[in-house]
Formats: C-alpha cells, structure tokens, sequence
C-alpha cells in the first residue's frame, strides 16, 4: 500500500484551501496524528481536513459527504459533518473534505472512567442510529456480512495473533456461536460498521463524540453492537443490553463474535506496530487484550 501514498504537508493543505476555499485559507493548520485511509489536519477551532491518503478510490468520502448531514441531526452525540468538498488537482489529485470537528481524546489514547454513563450514551447513540435506512442507502462492503461469511478473516487473524494467555479455543467458542446464529430478519438499518477505540473520542470520562464513518452501509446492527465489549469497560456490555433495547438472542451472539474478531484484528495491528511495520499501531495490542478479556467474559 505503500506505493500509494502521497505525502501530505501543511503547506500542501494550506495551497489547496487557497485555491479552492480560500475563505478558510489562513486559519491555523496543524496535523492530527493517527490515520491510515486518510489524514486529519485540524482547521481552526471548529473544522478539520480530511485528506485521502491511503485509500485507492474516493468512495467512503463521497459516501460521508452524501449521507453524513442527514444522520448527524438526529443522534444524541457529535460526529463530524462535511461542509466543504475538495477536488482533485494538479497538485493533490485525491478528494479531501473539510469537515466539522469532533472535540475530545480518541479512546485509543484516552479512558472511560463513567461506565454507566458511557454504556448509556453508547445505546442512545445507537439506537438513534439503527433505524431503517432508505433504498438507495449503501449496502456493506468489507463490513456487514454475518461471521459464517468472514471465517476467512477470522482464521487468518486468529493464526496471525501472538494468544499469550488466551486459550484458542475459547475464541473458537465464541466465534462458532456467532457463526450458528441466525441471520438478521429485521430491515436495513443504518450501521457505522466501524466502531472501535481510534473511531470515538470521549471526554470526562465517557463518551464525547463518534467518527470514521467510511464504513457506514444499511444491514445488520450487530456489527455495531460490537462496540459493547470494544469499548466500554468490564460489565459496560451487560449495562449497554439492558439499554439498548432493539437487540434479540441471535444478535448479541452475533455481536459477541464479532467483537472476538475485531479484538483480534486490534492485536494484530498492535504487533505490527511492536515491530515497526507499516500501519501498525502499538498503542492497539493493548486495547484489544483487554477487550478480548471482556468477550470471553460475555456480559
């Protein structure tokens, strides 16, 4: 992926918004650490610029440009709303978009002090979020099949992954009961798809604020659901269930398993930061540790 990376500086920011929004040209730039599609430079106190780095085709900002401004009115937490398009150019020939700026610590990097509070929120957001979507809402793409279909992605991720003290076969367990689960019945709802600790920030001790909406499809909750067990911390799964409460038997198993399979990818990432390699990211072998922990534990 390497050889598709264009190097992003402030100057390069600063020249694109003078040509193309040059209203905004002087406020202060400065680069936001972290991200692998794109990269993040804060515009100002209230906007950021995101920039489409890694990723081959413009699909997931259209994707947030066209549907992000009709979800964010309607959900009880911030996410980040486009309010200027950039188009591709002689001197940067990706799209990038000005967006709207989500305050607070990615969790990644941060803590949840306010579990009960958190969990709450977390159902509140969600169930906002997981109503029916629209016909022409966009279908799943490397998110959003039920785990009988990622057996692949699990297996090679589970083979990949330095277990230490977790047993592989309680991960199996969880895993092979998602996958006997039944499939979601219910309609199309909207999913983020993408909800772990580097895509929401938190503030005070509890959630401040969900982004990263490239993923976003309409189809199965249970990708979101998830987040139960990946974000909030010991017992913030079973206070989430008993608040959320659009969820059946068949989902949370489903959710279970595939939060097993996001822990593993988390740890993945995180090796591969250990070594040095391309993307990885230290700081997530941790927190997907510590997560897995949770998931075995179920609720």
């Amino acid at each position: 992926m390497i050889e598709h990376e264009t190097e992003i500086s402030e100057d390069l920011v600063r020249d694109l918004l003078r040509e193309q929004h040059p209203d905004l040209a002087e406020l202060p730039i400065r680069e936001v650490a972290g991200g692998w599609g794109n990269q993040m430079w804060r515009l100002g106190d209230e906007l950021a610029v995101r920039m489409q780095r890694m990723d081959k085709l413009p699909d997931l900002q259209l994707k947030e440009r066209r549907w992000l401004p009709e979800l964010a009115p309607r959900l009880p937490l911030p996410i980040p709303t486009p309010v200027r398009s950039g188009a591709p150019s002689e001197r940067f020939p990706k799209i990038w978009t000005v967006m709207t700026w989500v305050e607070g610590t990615p969790l990644d990097h941060g803590s949840i002090t306010r579990g009960d509070h958190a969990a709450d929120m977390l159902a509140a957001f969600l169930e906002a979020l997981h109503v029916e979507a629209p016909v022409d809402a966009p279908d799943a793409s490397d998110f959003g099949a039920h785990p009988k279909e990622c057996a692949t992605g699990f297996e090679n991720r589970l083979q990949a992954v330095d277990l230490g003290r977790f047993a592989e076969d309680d991960i199996r367990a969880v895993w092979d009961d998602a996958v006997a689960a039944p499939e979601w019945e219910g309609p199309r709802v909207w999913v983020h798809g993408d909800l772990h600790p580097a895509n929401v920030v938190v503030a005070d001790g509890t959630l401040a604020g969900i982004v990263d909406f490239g993923a976003v499809f309409a189809g199965d909750p249970a990708w979101d659901l998830a987040a139960a067990w990946l974000l909030l911390p010991a017992g913030g799964a079973s206070r989430f269930f008993s608040s959320y409460a659009q969820a059946d038997e068949a989902t949370i198993r489903r959710a279970r398993g595939l939060a097993a399979m996001k822990c593993l990818f988390l740890m993945l990432m995180g090796q591969s930061g250990d070594r040095g390699l391309p993307g990885g990211k230290p700081n997530w072998g941790p927190v997907g540790r510590s997560a897995l922990d949770r998931v075995l534990t179920g609720l």
